[in-house]
């Protein structure tokens, strides 16, 4: 039989309504899920909410943010609650998929840390390796190693919380992907829901930000390619995790620890 169609949470922290409706896009477009299926939350536009927000949800996917950060919870109110939600996901089972600045929440809020470091700053595509434990997870099945992502960051991680198994890093960052033993959580510092187009569309849009002057624009589209692989994994997760395809699956999630 199949799986019933997923309801999913997007929590996103965009401050600007277009990158929010491209975000949104992005995701559905390589989830393989109907635009129906979501319902965002923007932390921007509702900074106070309870974790009690992730019921009737099937999911919580988390995207990344260029106007937030998680190391300045008195700047940014929705840092806190965002934390707590995604605590109350784990404790309950409910499935999470966190992107860049949700990978750094989730860092953050099961006792790890974040720390900003411009010296390994990425801003483009990467080679991305797998760990041993990587090339057994059944989400980066068929993947190679190593494989193309988008990545966009100042922060990192500095040290992954207790219970997590590292799955993937760059050459300039150690800690990119990561699973929870035991519960259907995982977090991608590198961005599966972006390809080279979003990721032209979004540096051009964001080059003041970035402090990128047109060389180093010209440079970083010229260097941007395909990430087949790494885009599959949203929709990897939906099919595994969830156990939801539009062409029929039943739910193979399996003991993870």
């Amino acid at each position: 039989m199949t799986a019933p169609a997923p309801r999913i949470l997007l929590l996103q922290a965009r401050g600007d309504a277009l990158t929010q409706a491209e975000e949104l896009a992005e995701f559905v477009e390589f989830s393989g899920l109907d635009p129906s299926q979501f319902t965002v939350l923007n932390g921007f536009e509702c900074p106070d909410f309870a974790p009690s927000c992730i019921q009737g949800f099937d999911a919580l996917f988390i995207g990344g943010s260029s106007d937030a950060t998680v190391l300045k919870p008195q700047v940014y109110r929705f840092v806190p609650p965002a934390m707590a939600l995604i605590l109350a996901c784990i404790e309950q089972d409910i499935p999470v998929l966190a992107s860049c600045f949700g990978f750094q929440l989730a860092v953050q809020a099961l006792g790890g840390e974040v720390i900003v470091d411009r010296d390994r700053m990425e801003m483009g595509t990467y080679a991305m390796y797998l760990t041993p434990e990587g090339e057994q997870d059944p989400l980066f099945q068929g993947c190679p190693n190593p494989f193309l992502a988008i990545s966009g960051h100042q922060e990192r991680a500095l040290r992954l919380p207790q219970g997590a198994i590292l799955l993937a890093y760059s050459e300039r960052c150690p800690y990119h992907a990561f699973r929870l033993a035991g519960k259907p959580f995982y977090g991608f510092q590198f961005h599966p829901e972006v390809n080279d187009r979003d990721l032209i569309a979004r540096i051009t849009r964001y080059c003041d930000r970035y402090h990128l002057d047109g060389h180093a624009l010209a440079r970083l589209k010229d260097s941007a390619q395909p990430t087949p692989h790494a885009n599959r994994l949203i929709q990897r997760f939906v099919e595994v995790v969830l156990g939801y395809s539009r062409v029929g699956s039943q739910k193979i999630l399996r003991e993870m620890a």
